[in-house]
């Protein structure tokens, strides 16, 4: 039985390339990370395709579904089916069915939406629609509670979990830490929207507490990524490089924790206020 057949996807290829090094070329076999197309489609309706390493696919949606707004929690989608495609083209689809008040406020806002790689708004019609305006997060008193070291001990255990990256070099990590900094959960993707996405929907599906606890990334801080942690109410997010200007100021407005630059011994604190 293949691959697609089991429904189940390695999330890297084996790919015949020639190496230079040294002035030789060496023909040798590399990986690289999986990119397919991945339709979500909503009661029927198509709403997004996302380019996507096609693994977790079920917790994928269901937390883009939850970070985009689509469904205010896990209880309001009711089925999930995912199909894998073969063909010249592979590319997967994943069939939800939501509460028909989440379909209906769908229908109502819905947008041409064709994601890419590292955006999270290439399709909307105009400026209107952009959602600048984030949920402020609940104080749990969760910050006061982190371990001083946490963001070290993130920052050290993360490569452990990061299995297809290490393969291929080109893959985004989002990983899930308690108070110490311990990683409980980690996904990968090509797309690092993707990568939070499959980790929101898992804690979603295990019905984590998202206020206790923070999301560590291995990119940069885009306002996305920050928009997406404050609608699930993620009191911290900590990523390895920099952070744009409207991820600053959307992590304000939400009363999220950003850091970024995080390292085992450095981080710089973006601030809330």
């Amino acid at each position: 039985m293949n691959e697609l057949e089991t429904g189940e996807q390695p999330g890297i290829v084996e790919q015949a390339v020639q190496r230079h090094r040294g002035g030789k070329v060496e023909s040798v076999a590399d990986h690289v990370g999986q990119e397919w197309p991945v339709a979500l489609v909503f009661n029927g309706i198509s709403h997004a395709v996302m380019m996507c390493t096609p693994r977790e696919l079920e917790e994928f949606a269901v937390g883009f579904a939850i970070s985009e707004g689509i469904v205010e929690r896990g209880a309001h989608i009711q089925d999930i089916e995912v199909e894998f495609r073969d063909g010249e083209l592979p590319h997967a689809q994943v069939q939800l069915t939501v509460v028909q008040q989440a379909f209906v406020a769908l229908k109502e806002k819905r947008r041409a939406l064709s994601g890419r790689t590292g955006c999270g708004v290439c399709g909307i019609e105009s400026i209107d629609l952009l959602d600048l305006a984030p949920e402020r997060v609940e104080d749990t008193g969760f910050l006061q509670r982190l371990a001083p070291d946490a963001i070290a001990r993130a920052a050290k255990e993360l490569p452990a979990h990061q299995a297809l990256t290490k393969m291929t070099g080109g893959l985004h990590a989002a990983a899930w830490c308690d108070a110490t900094g311990a990683i409980r959960y980690a996904f990968e993707d090509v797309g690092r929207h993707n990568a939070l996405d499959k980790l929101i929907g898992r804690l979603v599906l295990d019905r984590v507490d998202t206020k206790e606890g923070f999301v560590f990334l291995s990119s940069r801080a885009s306002y996305e990524l920050v928009r997406k942690a404050a609608r699930v109410d993620i009191p911290m997010v900590a990523t390895i490089s920099a952070p744009s200007s409207l991820a600053i100021t959307i992590a304000r407005e939400a009363g999220v924790r950003l850091v970024s630059f995080c390292r085992e011994s450095s981080y710089v604190d973006y601030g809330t206020v």
